[in-house]
C-alpha cells in the first residue's frame, strides 16, 4: 500500500514541476537578445545578421507604432502571465505554434517529422549500450585485477576520453568514402540514401544499418565507461558482501551465488538509467547528429536555440521535461521489479 500512494504522490507532483520548469524557461527567452521581434526588425531594414549592436542602432529608426504591430504579431503585446496560459493552454503546450524558422508548419508537425529517425537511433543506442555494458561489466568483475580486466579497462578508458565529435570525424574520415578516406564502407551523412523509398524491406534495413552504424558507436562511447564500471564496482561489492559467503559456505556453487543473488542485487545502480529510455528518443545527440548531418529530434532542438525559434524549443523542452519526470518514476518502478524489498514509506 505504501508503494502505491508513493506513485501516486509522484504521479501528482509532476504537474507542479513540470509548470515549473517550463514557467522558468518561458520566463527565461522572453529576455534573451535576438527574439522574433528583433529579428523582424532587422528584416523590416534590411540588415543581415549583423549582431546586436546592429539591431539596437536600427530599432532606433522604427517608429512605436511598428514595433506595437510587430510585438502584437508575435503575442508580445500581452501581459507574461497571458502569453504562458496561451502557450500551455490554448496552444496545447505550444505544439500549435507556427514555427519562425519553418513556414506554414508548426511545432508539432516539425517534432513528428523527425520523431522516427531519433527512435531508431534513440532506443537502438540506448539498448546496445545496456546489452553491451552490463555483460562487459560483469566479466570484468569475475575476472578482477587479472589480464582481460586491464585489457578492457585501457580500451574502456581510452573509448571515454576521446571527445564524441572527434571520434565521429575520425571515424568519417577513415570509413566514409570521402577524398580523404582510407576505406568507403559507410555513408558520411543522413540517415536513408536518396534512393529508399524505392528498394525492398531487406534493402531498407540494410541501408539504415549503414547509416547508422558510425552514429551509434559514438553513442555508445559516451556512456561506454560509466556504464561498464558502474556494473563491475556494483557486482564486486554484492560479491564481497557477508550473504554471499553465508550462500557458499551452505553448499552453493560460487556461480550459482552470483547469477541467483549478486547479479539482481548489482542491477539496482544500473537501473538509474532505465527511465531514460522515455527520453532518449526525443534528446537524442546534438554533436553527433550535427557531425553525421542526421536530421533527428538533437539538430532540430539546435536549429530552435540557434534561430531563436521559441515555439519548437519550448515544444521539444515540454515534451522532453514530461518525458524525463515520468522516466524517473520508471526508473523507482524499475527498483520494485528488481528488489521488491524496496519501500518508500519515507520517501
Amino acid at each position: 500500500m505504501e508503494r502505491i500512494d508513493y506513485f501516486i504522490r509522484r504521479f501528482l507532483l509532476v504537474i507542479p514541476t513540470f509548470i515549473g520548469i517550463t514557467l522558468i524557461c518561458f520566463l527565461l527567452i522572453q529576455f534573451v537578445p535576438g527574439g522574433p521581434v528583433e529579428q523582424a526588425i532587422m528584416m523590416m531594414k534590411g540588415v543581415g545578421s549583423s549582431g546586436p549592436a546592429s539591431v539596437s542602432t536600427n530599432a532606433a529608426s522604427i517608429s512605436d507604432a511598428q514595433r506595437k504591430e510587430i510585438e502584437a504579431h508575435f503575442g508580445f503585446d500581452q501581459p507574461f502571465h497571458k502569453r504562458y496560459y496561451k502557450w500551455l493552454v490554448t496552444e496545447r503546450l505550444g505544439m500549435r505554434m507556427e514555427s519562425y524558422s519553418f513556414p506554414n508548419k508548426n511545432a508539432w508537425q516539425l517534432i513528428s517529422e523527425r520523431f522516427r529517425v531519433s527512435l531508431i537511433f534513440g532506443i537502438s543506442g540506448f539498448l546496445l549500450s545496456y546489452l553491451v555494458c552490463i555483460p562487459l561489466g560483469i566479466v570484468k568483475a569475475l575476472y578482477h585485477n587479472r589480464l582481460f580486466d586491464f585489457a578492457s579497462s585501457i580500451i574502456v578508458f581510452v573509448g571515454y576520453a576521446i571527445p564524441v565529435f572527434a571520434f565521429g570525424m575520425i571515424l568519417k574520415m577513415l570509413l566514409c568514402g570521402s577524398v580523404e578516406s582510407l576505406f568507403d564502407i559507410f555513408p558520411s551523412s543522413g540517415f536513408t540514401s536518396d534512393m529508399f523509398d524505392t528498394l525492398p524491406f531487406a534493402l531498407k534495413v540494410k541501408d539504415i544499418f549503414m547509416h547508422m552504424f558510425l552514429p551509434l558507436c559514438c553513442y555508445m562511447i559516451g556512456s561506454f565507461a560509466v556504464l561498464t564500471l558502474l556494473m563491475k564496482n556494483s557486482l564486486l561489492e554484492q560479491i564481497n558482501k557477508d550473504y554471499m559467503r553465508c550462500v557458499v559456505a551452505k553448499g552453493a556453487s560460487f556461480s550459482r551465488a552470483v547469477w541467483g543473488h549478486a547479479f539482481r542485487n548489482s542491477l539496482i545502480p544500473i537501473a538509474t538509467g532505465f527511465g531514460s529510455i522515455l527520453t532518449v528518443m526525443f534528446a537524442g545527440s546534438v554533436i553527433i547528429e550535427q557531425v553525421f548531418e542526421i536530421p533527428g529530434m538533437g539538430r532540430l532542438s539546435l536549429e530552435a536555440i540557434v534561430g531563436r525559434d521559441y515555439p519548437v524549443f519550448m515544444g521539444i523542452l515540454s515534451l522532453t521535461s514530461l518525458l524525463g519526470l515520468v522516466g524517473n518514476i520508471l526508473s523507482d518502478f524499475c527498483y520494485v521489479l528488481i528488489d521488491p524489498r524496496i519501500n518508500f514509506r519515507d520517501s
